[in-house]
């Protein structure tokens, strides 16, 4: 999906509760304390090799390198490159300031939860984005629901997520202020 389509996406859901939530985890992947202190992990049959990229897109193009992500997998193979073999391992070593970031459109397997948990007893702040499993929302510190018959797809959601990770916060003139201010005072503008 490329930037005029999350654009477009963006536009069609302007009226609903989804932006507002995919901001909310963008800025909460945005607290990550350090480059590589983003740990993204998925299930054993679903990497997140689609956000692994797209956030590292984003931590270029915004200059946070705290969105640089490690991409965490059940079975590297042991001649990949280095940034490929991160296994599971690396969060039994999941510190304080980092962010354990969980993407589970089916249910969680139990090792993954168990591991969750650990890495949430040491300090790390755990996110979540999943397909409705309700044990890794309770471990989650935010976690946001993608339905199956949602007005988004897993795909999409994730595109909404790492966009809104990425968004550098323009600061408004003083007619952009203003022009906010009298929105508010007025209330939306319905079309006749």
């Amino acid at each position: 999906m490329d930037s005029g389509s999350v654009a477009l996406l963006r536009e069609l859901l302007a009226r609903t509760s989804w932006l507002d939530r995919a901001r909310d985890l963008g800025q909460a992947l945005r607290a990550t304390r350090s480059p590589g202190g983003l740990l993204l992990v998925g299930t054993p049959d679903e990497e997140p090799w689609h956000l692994t990229a797209h956030l590292a897109d984003e931590a270029r193009f915004s200059g946070l390198p705290q969105l640089t992500p490690t991409l965490v997998r059940w079975a590297p193979p042991a001649d990949a490159p280095a940034h490929l073999r991160v296994g599971l391992d690396r969060l039994e070593r999941t510190a304080r300031g980092e962010t354990l970031f969980v993407l589970a459109e089916q249910r969680a397997p139990v090792p993954l939860l168990e591991r969750v948990d650990d890495a949430r007893r040491t300090g790390a702040t755990v996110l979540a984005l999943g397909g409705g499993d309700r044990e890794l929302a309770g471990l989650a510190h935010d976690a946001l629901e993608v339905p199956r018959e949602g007005l988004v797809t897993f795909d999409g959601a994730q595109h909404l997520v790492s966009a809104a990770a990425g968004e550098v916060e323009q600061r408004l003139g003083l007619r952009g202020r203003l022009a906010r201010l009298l929105d508010r005072v007025s209330g939306p503008h319905l079309p006749d």
